[in-house]
């Protein structure tokens, strides 16, 4: 059997470059800068699941797993845990690479919940697929 590396969960939503004005007193990313990012990956996939505004209400659970270095790529990929009436709970991932890394490695995950809202900011129905 071979030895399988592990691999992002879900779809590549978005991507992005670690940039220097992002770090903490460490000179790593800033943790809630890569909440920031897998928050907005995770509101593209339930937007589109929703097919329109949705807000972000709970992150249930959220794992820091190794830090992200300036100039790391960093993409979000996210997979759809369930679909409610109104809410949507994904599980997102950060992967990074960096310019000499041959290999992804998964620095972040976290379970986010959505709800579907109206214009006026109000709870509404997921359309059924």
């Amino acid at each position: 059997m071979e030895n399988q590396l592990p691999t992002p969960a879900g779809k590549l939503i978005s991507q992005t470059i670690a940039m220097p004005r992002e770090t903490n007193a460490n000179g790593d990313i800033f943790g809630g800068w890569l909440l920031s990012e897998m928050d907005l990956a995770g509101a593209i996939l339930a937007g589109r699941i929703a097919k329109g505004r949705v807000a972000t209400v709970a992150i249930s659970s959220m794992s820091f797993l190794n830090p992200v270095p300036v100039g790391a790529v960093v993409g979000c990929y996210a997979h759809t845990l369930s679909v409610g009436s109104s809410s949507m709970r994904i599980l997102i991932e950060a992967w990074i690479e960096g310019d000499h890394q041959a290999d992804s490695s998964k620095v972040t995950e976290g379970e986010f919940v959505f709800v579907a809202i109206d214009d006026q900011g109000n709870k509404r129905q997921v359309p059924k697929p």
